[in-house]
């Protein structure tokens, strides 16, 4: 077997089915794949005949370096192959060697073989393929059996042209498209679970992502917002750089709080949220608002919150968690990794001024009255002067 390189297989998912524009999703997701990659030096990423391949030295982990293609959106599976000369006797004798191998860390009984036959010029065609392999690795591995129904092991063998490819494993990617292919968008980014998770949600439909945090320091801790800037980071390992941008809400929550009855505290800071999410959107041509909200999650995410926030706003916001159960939410933030992170018990500014009986029906001209007893655009400056913006870079 070949040692002086790793090679994996990189199949696309939802991009194979672009028609026309498939080319250019390919560039993107190859150029993705090269960025994750960029701290390996001798990577080599090339697209033939429908799928990537990915050669790296064989100094590098292939756990880590498989571990860092599947985070690339548009990336629906990986496989370590085996690169090798397409002749079928090589095919046969590679075949057996590889499945010695693997035969030393995996328990294996049974098999079969799997053959494809890309290049159709091959003298061999794929039935045969497949039984010729079999019996050499029948013949090198005499205690292995053929199983064609449930086999402990698929053996694949893919011939094509330059090179023909052995291999035992597909290991899904999360699929999606590649980022940069969808535009920008600007997530409203708490230190809970559900806001991180649809910033990654949307980033793997290929939309690139900068984040508004909102902080009440000092009633919030500094504490907190290095907790979002955690979570941004682990974020930053799926969506690549990622600029936080913070700003302070405290005087405008106090503003409310002096003015308005209590109960709409929560709908008109979150309206108040929005404008200014939308402003620095607007500033760093960002084509909507993201937010982690979940229909009755909590007293404003009610339908009649939500159509009443909405109305603060004129970007369109999206809400890709809009109807998930929260544990299929708290799954997912624990697939991403983002869930240990989130549940860290730091405060956050939607805590700070909670009403006790916070309204859950708000009607529109009730909110836009309470709004009127306030100087909403001297109080939005004074936020903005509080901007911060960290530039967050996957470690």
């Amino acid at each position: 077997m070949e040692n002086d390189k790793h090679t994996f297989i990189v199949r696309c998912g939802e991009i194979a089915l672009k028609g026309m524009n498939k080319p250019y999703f390919e560039r993107m997701l190859m150029e993705r794949i090269r960025k994750a990659l960029r701290h390996y030096d001798g990577v080599n990423v090339r697209r033939k005949e429908g799928l990537i391949f990915v050669n790296a030295p064989a100094a590098y982990d292939v756990d880590k370096l498989a571990n860092d293609i599947s985070k690339v959106f548009g990336v629906a599976s990986i496989s370590y192959a085996l690169e090798i000369e397409s002749d079928m006797e090589t095919i046969q004798e590679k075949a057996a060697e590889y499945m010695l191998d693997l035969m030393k860390t995996r328990k294996i009984n049974t098999f079969k073989v799997e053959a494809k036959r890309a290049d159709k010029t091959f003298p061999v065609q794929s039935p045969d393929i497949a039984r010729r392999t079999g019996a050499a690795v029948l013949k090198g591995c005499k205690v292995l059996s053929v199983d064609v129904h449930d086999p402990d092991c698929v053996l694949y063998v893919n011939v094509r042209r330059d090179s023909s490819f052995i291999y035992a494993d597909k290991v899904r990617g999360f699929g999606g498209l590649p980022l940069g292919t969808n535009g920008k968008g600007m997530i409203l980014l708490s230190g809970g679970i559900d806001s991180p998770v649809a910033a990654w949600m949307m980033a793997k439909r290929g939309m690139m992502i900068e984040a508004m945090h909102f902080h009440s320091y000092p009633y919030t801790s500094e504490r907190a917002r290095e907790k979002v800037y955690d979570l941004t980071r682990i974020l930053s390992g799926y969506c690549g750089r990622i600029k936080v941008h913070s700003v302070n809400l405290i005087d405008i929550q106090q503003a409310i709080g002096e003015n308005c009855p209590a109960e709409e505290m929560t709908i008109l800071t979150r309206r108040f949220m929005m404008k200014i999410a939308e402003r620095c959107a607007k500033k760093y041509n960002c084509d909507m608002l993201i937010t982690g909200e979940n229909i009755g999650q909590v007293a404003s995410q009610t339908v009649q919150g939500l159509v009443v926030t909405d109305n603060a706003v004129e970007l369109p916001v999206m809400r890709p968690l809009i109807a998930f159960d929260k544990v299929d939410i708290m799954d997912l933030a624990q697939k991403i990794g983002t869930y240990e992170k989130s549940i860290e018990p730091f405060e956050d500014c939607c805590t700070v001024f909670l009403p006790k009986h916070p309204v859950t029906k708000p009607k529109l001209e009730n909110i836009l009255h309470s709004e009127s007893l306030l100087d909403c655009e001297a109080l939005i400056e004074k936020a903005m002067e509080t901007l911060e913006t960290v530039v967050i870079d996957p470690e």
